[in-house]
């Protein structure tokens, strides 16, 4: 019986445990939220069942709480107007001290306003605009992701893949356009364009957005960036593809508030964005998450059994639930009621809104919820600074009814392929290449390029400027199709360098033409023309001016340049008869004929004086002084003569290449007249050297520059020609005899092609240029263009040094009188004698025995005397004659003949012993010969000294490939990129010596490629010629054998101090006049 007791007691006890549990529960404070959401959308549907499920999953895991959430749930129905009644509702009737939820950025700004009066935290995870960060409404917080925080991945995937412009595609609301300085100012960071703003009204219906889409279909910009709602968004992408906007070279980008919840469209609709990527919150995968996904799906069934739940939970779901437990877990810090609210100031004017109440809890709610830190179902779930953090951002791309990852976005690491928190930060083509391939609109794999020609134009207009200079563009009209069609220099450039393109390019050309404008036709007008949208771009020898970037773009030069002049070398050696007299100074030439005649005489003086009264005859100094006096005169005549020869060499090697004019400032100041090319900017270039307008002198075709140099200044032509260096080399091509380039005098940048301002061809473009000239392409070109009219090699060096016939004119001349003269008075001398003779034979009346013998005898005392008479020349035509005529001979012809025989033998014997030349004209002949061939071996010498210095001048290695050949050893600067240039040429690896310093180049030139040294040094232009100004001895450059753009400063991708300091250098050379 005490059993029964004991039992029913402890029934009882149980039963008092349980209801004080229950009583306990019921106990627990209430705290009255509000939920605002547009349960007519998905979105707000979604949310729905995640706020209860989560409120459900808190107090069960948390059933000791004293403090418990009751939802308040009402549904906006998408309208700012109905939004905020619903939440004075809940503020006034259940007096709420949080509402979640305001779904969109419009209706959250207003309730913000609410919160902030009633000091009640209005906290949504759906209100993304970065317009309600604002100190003005401290008690908005934001569960989930700011715009602003994606604008930065967006531009890394833009930079990434090279697109230069942007068009953003965004609603016509608070929300749409909440994010655009944002996006602007992270575009304009990487130095991609936004042309143009597409803005999509809410009110618009098909046939409007299929306006707007047939509006961006005819830009040249493809690439776009989508920012809406998701409903507006699914009919964008289904209109897009009616457009023929989704086939490839499309580029549609989408930002988080689509691609978060891209999982709420249906399958149609994500079928219309195949190709799209875009950027999504990350979170980490789990097995808490697929279990949560589980219970979502059956209560999200219960709240609306017509739906399927399949795929319809998103981060913003998870966002809704997080949401949920950061308020609970806040709530309890703080507690429920331990204030008592306060009623508004009320007046007699009595309104709604001043019967809301004050929260007394709401600072401490609000700092309780932004300190609380956790990690959900979401991730990490961080509300510092009233919003959530950004940990890291997820690249997707939507191929096949859904979506896939490319890649990932954080920002210390940027774009990467894994989410890898310790690898470095890439940008550009670096993290291009280290994302995921992608599936492109029209399923296409290859990276679109951004921008296509616009469909209104089809082709690219590419305007084309006859030149004064054929080789570089000469334009004609097609007689049948009446095209344009062009060719030169230019032209083959433009051409190889659209092939190179990494995509097809169809143009047209068109001819410039002033007839229908107001141009003059000068090279500005012709570059303004693209300015004024008639070009796309224009071509040919444009040089790139400073003052011509202010309204177009220029590629990179694919010519070297500079300006120079053009002047007629001094007058050729070969052209003055008496040049002989030039390697020494009149004063030197009077001196040493004074001298000579001195010295004659005082040796003549020095044996009268010592008693050889017979100088004449014997032709020997017998006195010790006049030897003396003789061997110093020699000495001096060698001297002399060395002299004399070490000139005229100096003189032929280096006369034949001075220039007329060495200095334009000097030619200024001495008033001469310079050329130009008519329509140049040269002209404006003399006018600021400060050249008077009269003293310049426009030319128009290659001959008029001839022309007006060979008449030079003072004859109605030019001293100079002022020209930039492509041009020159061409005149020099062609007319290279007698003229030489000065300079350069001013620097400019080269000519290059011009293009529209921020023009998407412009990298492209350029890089194209720069394959060409970084090879042997562009030397191809300048062959086949410049270099085929070329007559530099014509002669060869052994004779361009030769002395003619004409330049010893005057020499041949003066001893050629001297000669003629000699014998003319010799001539008539004798004749003069014969005359005599012959008068006086006629008065002799002696017999004929004794007159033969009177006669023999005194022909040869009259011969005797006639030889004193004429200087001591004997008769020696006559004794030849008597000598050679043959035939039988009587007694007296053999005494005549013996007489003579006997004559002629003792004169050979005097010649033979003596030299000896008794007559005083032919001495001067003698001595006028032997002047004569003084010179001409002096010059002889001096003539092949200057070729052999000549030839020594010449390098002993001419071709880069013959090294090759001959298996030389090169050197390089260490580091340099000839290196790899060197092994393209063929170079063996073990042949290429690296080097770090000019004095290391010297030595191991000095020692040769067979003595451990090397055959050559491959460099940069400008190196070599650092190099030649600390050794200029021994050494010379051979080349270019390689061409490059030169020396600039780099900067990172997209820079956008690129352009700046590019306009500010070209400002700088513009003024840079090189002395040097």
């Amino acid at each position: 019986m005490e059993k029964i007791p004991q039992a029913i007691f402890f029934l009882l006890l149980i039963f008092s445990f349980s209801a004080a549990q229950n009583t306990t529960k019921s106990m627990a404070d209430e705290f009255h939220v509000g939920v605002i959401l547009n349960l007519d959308s998905m979105v707000g549907r979604v949310a729905r069942t995640s706020v209860s499920l989560a409120l459900e999953d808190f107090y069960a895991v948390h059933q000791n709480y004293s403090t418990k959430l009751v939802l308040h749930v009402r549904n906006s129905m998408g309208n700012d107007v109905q939004a905020t009644s619903a939440a004075i509702e809940l503020l006034k009737k259940y007096r709420v001290q949080a509402i979640i939820g305001p779904q969109k950025s419009s209706e959250a700004a207003f309730i913000s306003n609410l919160g902030n009066t009633t000091q009640v935290p209005i906290i949504s995870f759906t209100a993304t605009s970065p317009s309600l960060t604002s100190d003005s409404m401290p008690y908005f917080v934001r569960a989930t992701l700011n715009d602003s925080v994606q604008v930065n991945s967006i531009a890394s995937l833009i930079q990434a893949y090279g697109w230069r412009e942007v068009v953003p595609v965004y609603e016509d609301s608070d929300y749409g356009r909440g994010i655009l300085p944002y996006l602007i100012d992270a575009l304009q960071e990487i130095d991609a364009r936004v042309p143009y703003r597409s803005v999509i009204s809410l009110s618009a219906t098909n046939e409007n957005m299929m306006q707007e889409l047939y509006k961006l279909r005819t830009m040249q910009t493809r690439v776009f960036i989508v920012h809406m709602s998701l409903t507006r968004a699914s009919l964008l992408f289904r209109k897009a593809t009616e457009a023929g906007m989704m086939n490839k070279g499309f580029v549609w980008i989408i930002t988080n508030g689509i691609a978060n919840i891209i999982e709420l469209l249906n399958p149609s609709a994500i079928e219309a964005m195949n190709g799209v990527i875009g950027v999504r919150y990350y979170f980490p995968k789990s097995q808490e998450l697929d279990s949560f996904s589980i219970r979502w799906s059956r209560m999200y069934q219960q709240h609306d059994p017509s739906e399927l739940p399949h795929n319809k939970l998103s981060i913003i779901g998870l966002w809704g639930y997080d949401t949920i437990w950061a308020l609970a877990h806040a709530v309890e810090k703080v507690g429920a009621s331990i204030r008592k609210n306060k009623r508004l100031q009320s007046n007699e004017n009595y309104t709604c809104l001043e019967s809301l109440v004050v929260s007394a809890n709401g600072p401490e709610l609000l700092t309780a919820i932004v300190q609380n830190k956790f990690t959900g179902l979401s991730g990490n779930f961080d509300l510092t600074d009233r919003q959530l953090q950004v940990s890291a951002l997820q690249i997707i791309n939507v191929v096949g009814g859904s979506w896939r990852k490319i890649g990932f976005w954080t920002l210390e690491n940027g774009l990467s392929r894994k989410l890898n928190k310790t690898s470095s930060k890439k940008t550009g083509l670096a993290s291009m290449l280290d994302l995921n391939p992608v599936i492109w609109p029209g399923e296409s794999t290859e990276i679109p390029r951004g921008w296509e020609i616009p469909s209104s134009g089809n082709k690219l207009r590419v305007g084309v400027h006859a030149s004064a200079y054929p080789e570089f563009i000469r334009t004609s009209m097609d007689p049948v199709t009446n095209a344009t069609r062009a060719s030169g220099l230019s032209v083959d450039i433009f051409e190889e360098a659209v092939k190179k393109l990494p995509f097809g390019l169809t143009y047209e050309y068109l001819a410039f033409d002033t007839v229908d404008t107001a141009s003059t036709g000068s090279y500005n007008d012709f570059v303004y023309q693209v300015y004024l949208q008639r070009y796309d771009i224009a071509i040919g020898d444009i040089t790139i001016r400073y003052n011509r970037t202010l309204y177009v773009d220029f590629t990179i030069p694919y010519t070297e340049s500079g300006v120079a002049m053009i002047v007629p070398v001094k007058e050729e050696v070969g052209m003055n008869i008496w040049i002989f007299t030039e390697p020494l100074s009149k004063g030197m030439w009077f001196g040493s004929i004074i001298f000579f005649i001195y010295t004659g005489v005082a040796v003549w003086l020095l044996e009268r004086l010592d008693g050889n009264e017979y100088l004449h005859e014997k032709e020997k100094l017998e006195c010790f002084l006049s030897r003396v006096v003789l061997l110093v005169w020699m000495f001096v005549l060698l001297v002399l003569t060395s002299s004399y020869t070490a000139s005229f060499a100096s003189m032929l090697t280096v006369q034949k290449l001075s220039p007329t004019v060495t200095d334009i400032h000097e030619l200024r100041k001495q008033g001469g007249y310079v050329g130009f090319h008519r329509g140049s900017y040269i002209e404006i270039l003399l006018l600021d050297i400060g050249f008077d307008r009269s003293k310049i002198r426009p030319l128009d075709t290659p001959d008029d520059f001839h022309s007006a140099l060979s008449k030079g200044g003072e004859n109605g032509g030019i001293a100079a020609l002022v020209l930039e260096v492509p041009y020159i080399k061409l005149f020099l091509a062609k007319h290279c005899k007698g003229y030489t380039m000065v300079g350069p005098i001013y620097k400019s940048a080269g000519f290059a092609f011009a293009l529209s301002k921020r023009s998407p061809l412009l990298a492209d473009l350029s890089r194209a240029i720069l394959n060409i000239t970084g090879g042997d392409s562009i030397i191809k070109m300048e062959k086949k263009w410049i270099d085929k009219n070329s007559c530099q090699n014509e002669e060869e060096i052994g004779g361009s040094g030769a002395i003619t016939f004409g330049s010893f004119g005057g020499l041949f001349l003066l001893t050629g009188f001297v000669t003629t003269c000699s014998l003319s008075v010799s001539l008539l001398t004798n004749r003069y004698k014969k005359d005599k003779k012959r008068e006086g034979t006629k008065h002799d009346g002696q017999n004929q025995h004794g007159h033969d013998q009177h006669g023999e005898n005194g022909h040869i005392q009259d011969r005797d005397q006639s030889n004193e008479e004429n200087g001591g020349c004997s008769d020696t035509e006559n004794q030849a004659m008597i000598i050679s005529v043959p035939g039988p001979k009587t007694s007296t012809d053999q005494l005549q003949d013996y007489t003579q025989n006997d004559k002629a033998t003792a004169s050979t014997h005097i010649a033979s012993q003596g030299e000896r030349v008794d007559s005083i004209l032919s001495r001067m002949v003698l001595i006028v010969w032997v002047f004569v061939l003084l010179v001409l071996t002096s010059s002889y010498t001096a003539s092949l000294s200057s070729m052999l210095t000549v030839q020594q001048l010449r390098p002993i290695v001419s071709d880069v490939h013959e090294l090759v050949k001959k298996g030389e050893y090169v050197g390089v600067y260490d580091g340099s990129f000839v290196r790899d240039l060197m092994v393209d040429l063929g170079f063996d690896t073990r042949k290429i010596k690296a080097y770090h310093s000019i004095d290391g180049f010297a030595d191991a030139l000095s020692k040769g490629s067979k003595s451990g040294g090397i055959a050559a040094v491959i460099d940069e232009v400008p190196n070599i010629k650092l190099f030649l100004a600390k050794h200029c001895n021994g050494y010379t450059m051979v080349g270019p054998i390689y061409k490059s753009q030169g020396f600039a400063f780099a900067f990172p991708k997209r820079s956008p101090l690129v352009y700046d300091i590019s306009r500010a250098i070209l400002a700088l050379q513009r003024g840079m006049i090189l002395f040097v």
